[in-house]
């Protein structure tokens, strides 16, 4: 079973591939400015949208969005932006560019790996016994999400999802479940565009620590007046970030 995805634009192909709870269409209007003079594929991730079905952690989760996708840019937004990533070390013949928006290579030390992945479970577990609309509203009420205009937190669009999408997602391929990166980063051989908020501290500490391990390849675009979902806080920084960006890959 493939991925679900949806098209509009001529031109060079971005593949964007969303957030946790999140679906292909909850990336606003970047997708409009980018389809002017870009194929623009919106991927929905296993376990979200029309891709509720498909189970998959990140290694398969990357191979599915590859095969999705083809040769492009991919550009991916947290959860987004570790499948991104993991297709990028792993099939980088596939990525013309790399984006990373509030992305992470992953938790270096073993026991915070196991006691974050003991979390993913117990949040996934919450998400079974509570239900979907509970889950959503508590997701979106973490301090994470405060900056998030009311227009912006697609909540009609997050409720697409299942209990069972979103809980295997968790179990399958939260930030627990993935292996580290970091010693990866060196490798990468496209040109990488690192975005977080500057108001997301933590986020924004682990993009310019990634910037500086990829090295000349990589671009550092750290938003003001932005939190966690950067793109869709300030949506014109972060278009003025992206669009020129586009313009130097071959």
């Amino acid at each position: 079973m493939g991925l679900h995805v949806e098209r509009e634009g001529v031109g060079p192909r971005v593949v964007l591939v969303h957030g946790f709870t999140q679906t292909g269409r909850c990336w606003g209007d970047e997708v409009t400015a980018l389809a002017a003079d870009h194929e623009v594929l919106r991927v929905d991730a296993p376990g979200h949208g029309g891709s509720a079905d498909v189970r998959a952690d990140l290694v398969r989760g990357a191979r599915l969005l590859g095969e999705a996708g083809g040769r492009a840019a991919y550009v991916g937004y947290s959860m987004g932006a570790r499948l991104c990533l993991h297709l990028a070390v792993r099939a980088p013949e596939l990525v013309r560019g790399l984006v990373l928006i509030g992305g992470t290579p992953g938790l270096e030390d073993d026991a915070e790996r196991a006691a974050r992945r003991a979390q993913d479970q117990h949040t996934a577990e919450r998400l079974r016994a509570g239900g979907l609309d509970a889950f959503l509203a508590s997701w979106l009420d973490q301090p994470l999400f405060a900056g998030l205009p009311p227009n912006r937190r697609f909540t009609d669009e997050r409720q697409a999802n299942t209990v069972e999408g979103l809980a295997s997602s968790l179990e399958l391929a939260g930030t627990g479940s993935q292996d580290s990166l970091w010693d990866r980063l060196p490798s990468l051989t496209m040109p990488v565009l690192v975005v977080a908020g500057a108001l997301d501290s933590k986020f924004a500490d682990i993009a310019t620590r990634m910037a500086a391990a990829i090295g000349d390849r990589a671009t550092l675009a750290l938003l003001p007046g932005a939190g966690h979902a950067a793109h869709l806080e300030q949506p014109a920084s972060f278009l003025a970030a992206l669009r020129p960006w586009l313009t130097q890959l071959t």
